[in-house]
């Protein structure tokens, strides 16, 4: 999320410096398939970002490393590009597709970007509120720092979602410290820098075995949200709904092959979080295709809504956005119907 599009542009420089070389992503003709009566369709050429190294990102890294882009005449160049660079990315044409926070996709359209949210791979809060041994109760909290990774990112608006279901009231009761990433958050309470923070496995177990505890999880206040998005902007989707239909059949396909290759999928975590925990692999497998995931990624209106009050605290224009506007749910119902998901 950014404050102006003026400050997030800015980082598109960086972006562009470290971009490869060559002609923008474009589709370009297949061969036909000898025999086939259905010609092929053109390969598409994509550069899809991802806005944290997080295990919340699963089906694009397994749709990436499993092959089913390729089988999908799609490639894709997955980047890690920060949320507060990620959608500005997208509008300047970058980017064709972002992964990244619902809260993104409001600011983005309160700021007159037109943006379409086609899947939700983020429907379930995925975090745990982590603090020191002693906090034993969220009302110990009081007068204490709690670390996020940006301010108005998907860490800032979940913290300012649970404090008050605790009975605190962010930058009253508490302060909320931003550090600039999640590992730098995680590294924060580590370091005792900070009281409390979020945190979804496999650090968690890093957490624990230093210590820390658990004092809520966001997944049991049930609150619809939009986590983890695939966002598109509409000018994209209207020009090549046959590619951003491909794009999602893929993310529909890899939870289908995260669920049924458990090995596989490991794999691909501990490439991608650059890791060789195997326990916090484990436990990061579990709890995103088990959890976070066991629904198929349906984007909803009401998603968008259960943030979009905290969210408008940001940005008051916020709250002039329609969720329903911004949502389009045919990718992945289309998905759904040819039993991809399987």
């Amino acid at each position: 999320m950014t404050r102006t599009f003026a400050i997030a542009l800015a980082g598109i420089v960086v972006l562009a410096s470290c971009a490869e070389a060559g002609a923008p992503p474009s589709a370009t003709s297949a061969a036909p398939v000898a025999g086939s009566a259905t010609p092929q369709p053109s390969r598409a050429k994509l550069v899809v970002s991802y806005s944290n190294v997080l295990a919340d990102f699963f089906p694009a890294y397994v749709a990436k490393e499993s092959g089913i882009f390729d089988q999908n005449f799609l490639d894709v160049d997955l980047q890690l590009i920060a949320s507060t660079t990620g959608l500005p990315a997208l509008l300047a044409g970058q980017t064709q597709i972002a992964h990244i926070g619902g809260s993104e996709a409001l600011t983005t359209t309160a700021a007159g970007g037109e943006v379409v949210v086609v899947a939700n791979t983020g429907p379930v809060w995925p975090y745990q509120l982590y603090a020191a041994a002693d906090i034993k109760t969220p009302a110990d909290l009081k007068g204490k720092k709690v670390a996020i990774a940006g301010v108005g990112g998907t860490f800032d608006i979940g913290i300012r979602t649970m404090l008050p279901k605790l009975g605190l009231v962010p930058d009253t009761d508490v302060t909320v410290f931003s550090t600039g990433s999640t590992a730098n958050a995680t590294a924060a309470l580590l370091s005792g820098g900070v009281s409390a923070t979020l945190s979804s496995p496999p650090d968690t177990l890093k957490l624990e075995a230093a210590g820390f505890h658990s004092l809520a999880k966001m997944a049991d206040l049930n609150l619809p949200t939009a986590a983890t998005t695939i966002v598109v902007t509409r000018a994209y989707v209207d020009a090549n709904r046959s590619v951003v239909q491909r794009y999602v059949d893929s993310i529909v396909q890899a939870i289908a092959n995260a669920r049924a290759d458990r090995p596989g999928t490991i794999a691909t975590l501990k490439k991608y979080l650059k890791s060789d925990d195997d326990k916090g692999m484990q436990a990061a497998y579990e709890w995103y295709v088990g959890t976070v995931l066991k629904d198929p990624p349906i984007p909803t209106a009401a998603q968008l809504a259960g943030i979009q009050e905290v969210v408008s605290k940001f940005n008051d224009k916020v709250k002039t956005v329609d969720p329903a506007k911004i949502v389009d749910d045919s990718f992945v119902k289309s998905a759904l119907d040819r039993g991809l998901l399987k």
